[in-house]
């Protein structure tokens, strides 16, 4: 599929508890965690040449209607882009949009007059807002490049559109949790027009950590960027990812050297 009509396909996709009374005592039962595993093979998965993607939601020409959001968080997109090539100038209005390069260095443009490039251990954000144009290429014209890039619905639409981007350091995130991007900056995170926080861990093999919600009623998309975890009891191998909702905090046991993304949205 040709650029210009990937691009146009994308722009156009875009209870309460029961109370049991005992022996005159009222009791509630408590809320069960909730979990939603995506498995890397049952992604969505297009080869343009130029660009291969695995969607972990609906996008483009992948369409799944029990795979189209995960609480506010709407896409999240595993790109790898060939030498010399990328996505043209399009548009996007009213989404938070947040890239992590992965492998080689990615060059951006946009209608806000930004023009830069971002690399491993960066991590880059826009609020599209009222609406943005902004291209994205291979800086390189020989090796690939390879990214995640998740959208989250925002919290309040139409503000002034943004950029920021930030490297991250990588002992800052050896066998912890690290936060890149908040609504609360205080720690030196990327803002988020959104209740969402995104945190990164390289743990060690037998490492486990517990993540404790940020936020009351969030969930957390658990994404297996390398290596195999346990995560919530639930085994995970590179690339697969877990949705857990109703609970406070999570546990994740490395089973092997790991790179995880934990990404914490409002579920409504």
């Amino acid at each position: 599929m040709e650029r210009r009509n990937f691009i146009k396909t994308i722009i156009g996709t875009a209870g309460l508890l029961p109370v049991l009374p005992v022996f005159g005592n009222i009791f509630t039962e408590e809320p069960q965690m909730k979990k939603v595993i995506h498995k890397a093979d049952s992604r969505g998965y297009a080869d343009h040449g130029w660009l291969k993607t695995y969607h972990s939601f609906s996008f483009a020409g992948y369409y799944n209607p029990e795979r189209v959001q995960y609480g506010l968080l709407r896409v999240l997109n595993d790109d790898t882009v060939a030498g010399g090539m990328g996505f043209g100038k399009h548009p996007h209005d009213n989404m938070e949009i947040v890239t992590i390069p992965l492998k080689g260095v990615l060059e951006h443009e946009d209608s806000m007059g930004n023009k830069k490039t971002i690399q491993k251990n960066e991590v880059q954000i826009m609020s599209a807002g009222t609406g943005i144009r902004h291209s994205e290429y291979n800086h390189s014209e020989t090796e690939e490049v390879q990214l995640l890039q998740v959208w989250v619905f925002p919290k309040e639409k139409n503000i002034k559109p943004r950029y920021d981007q930030k490297i991250f350091s990588e002992t800052e995130r050896k066998n912890k949790f690290m936060t890149v991007v908040s609504p609360d900056t205080s720690e030196g995170a990327l803002w988020i027009n959104q209740d969402a926080y995104f945190s990164i861990g390289d743990l060690d093999s037998g490492t486990a950590l517990d993540y404790k919600i940020k936020k009351a009623g969030n969930g957390v998309y658990v994404f297996l960027i390398e290596g195999s975890a346990e995560v919530a009891g639930e085994k995970l191998s590179r690339r697969d990812a877990i949705g857990i909702s109703e609970t406070d905090a999570i546990n994740v046991k490395a089973t092997a050297a790991s790179t995880v993304l934990l990404i914490e949205v409002p579920m409504k």
